[in-house]
């Protein structure tokens, strides 16, 4: 994957490709957005760009400003088994990085590079640093070793802490919208809305809500066991050492979990956007549907319910989101959340 791969982040493509050919790179980078997989597709490019043997772009004073994709290193670096780019990921069964692991990733960096020219660190979901580890880690990250790169990848970066903020260079990578544009979400959104719609203030037909959004949860769940297993190093490797075996399996228990919890999160996001378009709906001012689809049954649902309720419904989302971030049980918080909308 090339750089040309991200349109829609034209911006900040251009400030990385630029710092590149001026030769004037951050030595630590946050990346946050909405899609933790587009972050990582990010870090993974930049790292080929900077070890690129056979790069399509140069800038005037020679310097890589892309990857091929196809030399040596960008097929090691693609396939996480470059010597000199190391990634680390929550592998505990709390999701959060620990001090182990941190030191481990700073005596790596210590380490000249073996195989490229740059030394390259990404901790994935950066926001599950704790305390000590975070620490541990403020001087390596302020001043780390020559011809090295950190970068930090986060969907919560509110959850990173102000010591590591600091000290890294920002850049946020747009994706809130991307949900809204997605047919299959549409679609599901505009079935939630019909439903809802025809729903008569029932037990009954609250529960045949909540059934649906159940559903398209466990789609969801299936959805990413089976895509980040594809990408784990376990489908890949057979013969490998039992310790490296139990932390590529502890790994992708936590990645599965992380990236779950932020696409439920996304979906109960996407559904307070509709519920947005209720409470607007209410007002009875000119306004542009998120869902356009659901135009019809979203007036429906307006039609019988106050602003002071459309509002609070928001309010519910939220406060079922701040629920969920925890460790509450899913189907509990799920069920009283329903429950309280008015529809």
């Amino acid at each position: 994957m090339a750089f040309s791969a991200f349109p829609d982040q034209k911006d900040n493509i251009e400030l990385l490709q630029n710092s590149l050919a001026r030769g004037r790179l951050g030595h630590a980078y946050l990346f946050d957005g909405h899609d933790l997989a587009q972050l990582e597709a990010v870090a993974t490019t930049l790292a080929k760009a900077l070890n690129c043997e056979n790069p399509p772009a140069r800038g005037k004073t020679g310097v890589a400003l892309d990857s091929c994709d196809q030399c040596l290193n960008c097929r090691k670096i693609t396939n996480c088994t470059h010597p000199d780019v190391f990634w680390l990921r929550p592998e505990s069964k709390s999701r959060i990085i620990t001090i182990e692991q941190m030191r481990e990733l700073m005596h790596i960096l210590q380490l000249k590079p073996t195989q490229a020219a740059w030394k390259t660190a990404v901790i994935v979901a950066a926001d599950r640093l704790n305390i000590q580890a975070a620490n541990a880690f403020l001087k390596t990250l302020e001043e780390p070793p020559g011809q090295s790169i950190i970068m930090l990848l986060s969907t919560e970066p509110d959850n990173v802490l102000e010591t590591i903020l600091s000290r890294c260079l920002r850049l946020r990578f747009a994706g809130e919208s991307a949900r809204l544009r997605d047919p299959a979400f549409i679609d599901w959104v505009t079935e939630f809305s019909q439903r809802a719609s025809g729903e008569q203030g029932t037990i009954l037909n609250r529960y045949r809500l909540l059934s649906l959004l159940a559903s398209r949860l466990a789609e969801t769940k299936t959805a990413v066991q089976e895509t980040l297993t594809k990408r784990s190093p376990l489908e890949r490797y057979e013969d490998v050492d039992p310790k490296q075996r139990e932390r590529w399996e502890d790994e992708l228990d936590a990645a599965i979990e992380a990236e779950y919890r932020r696409e439920r999160a996304d979906l109960l996001v996407g559904l307070q956007w509709w519920l947005r378009d209720v409470w607007l709906s209410t007002l009875k001012q000119p306004m542009t549907f998120s869902f356009p689809a659901a135009a019809e049954s979203t007036r429906a649902i307006a039609d019988r319910v106050s602003p002071k309720g459309a509002l609070q419904n928001l309010r519910v989302i939220d406060a079922t989101l701040r629920l969920l971030s925890g460790n509450v049980q899913e189907a509990l918080a799920l069920e009283v959340g329903l429950l309280q909308l008015a529809l």
